[in-house]
């Protein structure tokens, strides 16, 4: 249940600067939208890109061994 909560929470943070930086963005601060966007996109390729590419891969071998 906790590791569940540390997902959603940091999800949710995660979102939360998306939205503040094309809100940035909308309102000509262009240095500050860059600037997040720059570091989410950073996080994105330094902590979770891994993750993502090895669940994208079970989950294709876990329909593969449903379908035989």
């Amino acid at each position: 249940m906790g590791d569940l909560l540390f997902a959603f929470f940091h999800l949710f943070l995660l979102v939360a600067i998306l939205i503040y930086a094309f809100y940035s963005l909308f309102n000509g601060d262009y240095l500050r939208f860059f600037f997040l966007a720059g570091g989410l996109a950073l996080y994105y390729f330094l902590v979770l890109h891994s993750a993502v590419k090895k669940e994208i891969k079970r989950k294709k071998e876990l329909k593969k061994k449903k379908l035989k």
